[in-house]
C-alpha cells in the first residue's frame, strides 16, 4: 500500500489486469525532471573525469569472447527481421550491456548524444513540459513530484502525485526513468499526449501538453505569516547555489524570524551546489564524508561564519533522495533543524563521470557516503523528527498542504521557544 499517494494496490493491479484483458496497453507517466541528478534521477556528482590509456590490459575482452561476439553478431546479420540495425547500435549495445554488469542503475554509459543532453540538464535548461518526476517505489511507476510555475505542465493542469498512465498511448510500464521522459522530451512546439491516474479513486484522465524550452527554477521561496521564511529546493543544479543566495537575502530583507527548507521529491544533484549550499546553514565542521572501496575518506566540511541563526524545518519525503540527504542529515546531524515529513529514499552512493575521449562517457558508483555523526543511510533513508504522511486527497480537493501545515506547526514552536530564551 503507497499511503503517501493514497493508492490502493490491489485495486490499483486489478484495474491493470482488467486494462490487459481488454487489449489496452498499460503504463504509466514521467515528466521531465533532470537534473544534475538525474538523468535517472539521482546522480549525486558531475565531477567528469577523463580515462587515461591505461585500459589496454583489458582482460575481459579474451579471444573467446570476441569469437562469440562475431558469431552472435553473424547470426543478427543473417537473420534479424529488421536490416536497419547499425554498427554503432550493435556497439553501444555492448558498451551498455557492459555496464549493466555491474548491477547498479546508477553506473550507466551515454553516447555522444545523451552526454550532450545531460550536460545540458545539468545547467538547468531542457526541452520538455516542466514537471518534476520521480519513480514510485512502491507501484514502480513513475509520478509527477512537482510542476513548474508557469511551464507547460502548468497549463495543462498536471498535478502533483499524478500517474501517467500511457505517453502518447504508448505503455510505459517497466521502462527505466529515463526511458519514459525522452519518450516525454521533444522539440519545442510540439505536443505529447499523456494518459494521467489521479488521487485515491484513480480517475482516469487524458491531456495534451505542449513541449517547450523550459529554464528550471531551482529555488522557490515565500514570505508566509508569523515571520516564517518557504524556500524550496526541487533539485541541486549548478544554479542551485545562487539561486539559493538570492532567495536567503530576499527573505532576510523580509525580516524572517523561522526558516522552511522544503527538500520533498528533490532528487538530489551535484555534489558540489548541495556543499556550498550547506556552507550558508551549518557550524563548523563536515557537512558529508565519502570512503571509497580502498577505504579511502574524503571530507567536504563547513567553515561555520554563515551558521543559520534562527529555527529551521526541513520537509523530506522517500522522494528526498542524494543531495537532498546530505543537506538533510548534516542539518538533523548538527541539531540545527527539525526534520519533518516521510523517511527519505536511502541513496548514500557517489557517482562520477568519466569521459572517454571521442564524446561519450560512463558515469560509475565510485564511494559511499556518510554522514557527519557517520551514518550510512544507503538503503536505508533518513527518518524525520516528526513523521507526517502526506495527504494527496486533500491537496487534489484543495491544495491542502498537511505536511507544509504541520512544518509551520512545528516551526512556531521553535520560534516561541527562541523568544523565551531570548526574552
Amino acid at each position: 500500500m503507497d499511503y503517501q499517494n493514497g493508492f490502493d494496490e490491489q485495486q490499483y493491479r486489478g484495474r491493470l489486469n482488467r486494462r490487459f484483458l481488454s487489449g489496452i496497453l498499460v503504463g504509466c507517466f514521467v515528466a521531465l525532471f533532470i537534473s544534475a541528478a538525474v538523468c535517472i534521477g539521482y546522480l549525486l556528482t558531475l565531477n567528469v573525469a577523463t580515462v587515461q590509456n591505461e585500459v589496454s590490459g583489458s582482460t575481459v575482452l579474451s579471444e573467446d569472447i570476441l569469437s562469440k561476439i562475431n558469431k552472435i553478431e553473424a547470426v543478427i546479420d543473417t537473420n534479424f527481421y529488421k536490416t536497419d540495425v547499425t554498427t554503432e547500435d550493435k556497439a553501444n549495445g555492448l558498451y551498455k550491456g557492459l555496464m549493466e554488469s555491474l548491477d547498479d542503475p546508477y553506473s550507466v554509459y551515454y553516447t555522444e548524444e545523451e552526454l550532450t543532453e545531460l550536460m545540458n540538464d545539468t545547467e538547468g535548461i531542457y526541452y520538455g513540459i516542466g514537471a518534476y518526476v520521480s519513480m514510485d517505489q512502491t507501484m514502480a511507476l513513475p509520478r509527477i513530484s512537482g510542476v513548474m510555475e508557469g511551464s507547460p505542465a502548468e497549463e495543462a493542469q498536471l498535478q502533483t502525485d499524478d500517474i501517467i498512465y500511457e505517453v502518447n498511448k504508448e505503455s510505459t510500464q517497466g521502462l527505466e526513468l529515463s526511458e519514459v521522459v525522452s519518450l516525454i522530451k521533444g522539440e519545442e512546439g510540439t505536443t505529447v499526449h499523456l494518459t494521467l491516474l489521479r488521487g485515491s479513486d484513480l480517475e482516469e484522465i487524458e491531456v495534451d501538453v505542449m513541449r517547450a524550452k523550459v529554464s528550471v527554477p531551482t529555488v522557490k521561496t515565500e514570505v508566509m505569516e508569523d515571520g516564517i521564511g518557504y524556500l524550496q529546493i526541487t533539485e541541486f543544479d549548478e544554479v542551485t547555489p545562487d539561486q539559493f543566495t538570492e532567495g536567503m537575502a530576499e527573505l532576510r530583507a523580509n525580516n524572517i524570524e523561522g526558516l522552511i527548507i522544503d527538500l520533498r521529491s528533490n532528487p538530489g544533484g551535484s555534489l558540489t551546489a548541495v556543499c556550498d549550499i550547506a556552507r550558508q546553514l551549518l557550524p563548523k565542521g563536515t557537512i558529508v564524508y565519502t570512503v571509497d572501496r580502498e577505504g579511502n575518506r574524503e571530507d567536504y566540511t563547513c567553515d561555520g561564519t554563515h551558521e543559520i541563526d534562527i529555527p529551521v524545518v526541513v520537509l523530506v519525503n522517500k522522494y528526498s533522495a542524494s543531495a537532498s540527504e546530505i543537506l538533510s542529515g548534516a542539518i538533523k546531524d548538527y541539531g540545527i533543524g527539525t526534520l519533518v515529513g516521510t523517511t527519505t529514499y536511502g541513496k548514500g552512493i557517489v557517482q562520477r563521470i568519466f569521459d572517454l575521449k571521442d564524446g561519450t562517457a560512463i558515469k560509475l558508483t565510485v564511494s559511499n557516503y556518510y554522514t557527519p555523526n557517520g551514518s550510512d543511510i544507503h538503503g536505508v533513508g533518513i527518518e524525520p523528527d516528526v513523521e507526517v504522511e502526506f495527504d494527496a486527497d486533500a491537496y487534489a480537493e484543495d491544495k491542502t498542504d498537511n505536511q507544509l501545515n504541520k512544518a509551520i506547526e512545528v516551526l512556531k514552536e521553535s520560534m516561541s521557544e527562541e523568544e523565551e530564551k531570548a526574552g
